[in-house]
């Protein structure tokens, strides 16, 4: 495994961070298709095992019990001083008034229940997993700082949100002195790019590590267009992700994976793991080969030629992922 510097701070993490939304309880929360915590800790071992020190879950995954299996695992796994950990803020944790979204109640409120769950004093990285249009951006950035002038998180990060949302926190934030987002968790792969017109540029510029979600779209760019999985028939917020036309690039991968004769996921992996400014893709698991082609993309050189053929076919689309 290689490691490196997460954007401009001195935090080493590896190249391929494990996201950590596949495990939960499947009887708590929207995601049915979870593995419970038998199934998940292997995964979790073998990433240690391999290598990975980058963690990623969050409070609303599968109700919270995705922290509470990821946080046993890596207590029993891991040297906490080694591991990187992150978790999110911003999705509804419970019905009724202050059940979500970045308030200060709500982020002072959240990372307790976070850290609880997670078994931990502090995450390396407290990120907010969406944008609040309700909540004026200085409220949330105070509160943040706090929360890291606590010794409660080492770090903060952003997730998914317009450049412009993105490059007005982090104003404000030097305007007022308070903690800066080091990453930007964005969605990001072959079948969507469109970050590559502002977001990645402003990143670049600013010195901010770029960790893209959904770095397989869903795991289309591991399979045939055609061919489903347990996940995608339940998975509303994915459907409306990617759209007909993205088949010519699955294929273009499918392509250049034969010609190098490895599987199809590690040549998406490569070719993310290439672009100027990405720091470590987030890479989900559920089965042993999907750890083993995320390990192996990292060695995995792709030429400007066959880089060439997998973003031919891309075209310009409306932004998604954002909500």
């Amino acid at each position: 495994m290689d490691y490196a510097k997460l954007g401009t701070t001195g935090l080493d993490v590896s190249r391929i961070c494990l996201g950590c939304m596949s495990y939960g309880d499947p009887k708590r929360g929207n995601h049915p298709w979870s593995l419970d915590e038998e199934a998940s800790r292997p995964f979790i071992r073998r990433a240690v095992e391999a290598g990975i020190n980058f963690f990623d879950t969050a409070n609303v995954y599968s109700d919270g019990s995705s922290e509470e299996i990821v946080g046993r695992a890596l207590a029993e796994y891991a040297n906490r001083d080694e591991i990187v950990l992150a978790t999110k803020v911003h999705g509804r944790m419970r019905s009724g008034p202050n059940g979500g979204g970045l308030s200060r109640k709500v982020i002072l409120s959240e990372i307790d229940h976070s850290l609880r769950r997670l078994g931990t004093d502090y995450v390396d990285l407290y990120q907010i997993h969406r944008w609040d249009p309700v909540t004026p951006i200085e409220e949330t950035l105070e509160a943040l700082d706090d929360v890291v002038r606590a010794g409660k998180a080492r770090y903060i990060g952003a997730s998914s949100m317009y450049a412009w949302q993105f490059a007005k926190a982090l104003h404000t934030s030097e305007r007022h002195g308070w903690a800066r987002f080091v990453t930007m968790q964005d969605h990001y792969n072959l079948l969507y790019r469109e970050e590559e017109r502002e977001m990645l540029p402003l990143c670049r510029d600013e010195g901010v590590g770029v960790i893209p979600w959904s770095p397989l779209a869903r795991g289309r760019l591991t399979r045939d267009w055609d061919t489903g999985s347990a996940r995608s028939e339940t998975d509303e917020f994915g459907k409306r992700l990617y759209r007909e036309s993205d088949r010519a690039i699955v294929d273009a991968v499918a392509e250049v994976a034969a010609e190098r004769g490895v599987p199809r996921a590690r040549v998406a992996l490569a070719w993310l793991l290439r672009q100027p400014g990405v720091t470590a893709p987030i890479v989900g698991a559920t089965k042993p080969e999907h750890l083993d082609d995320a390990v192996a993309s990292v060695d995995l050189t792709l030429t400007d030629e066959e880089c060439a053929r997998l973003e031919a076919h891309y075209t310009a689309r409306d932004i998604a992922g954002h909500a």
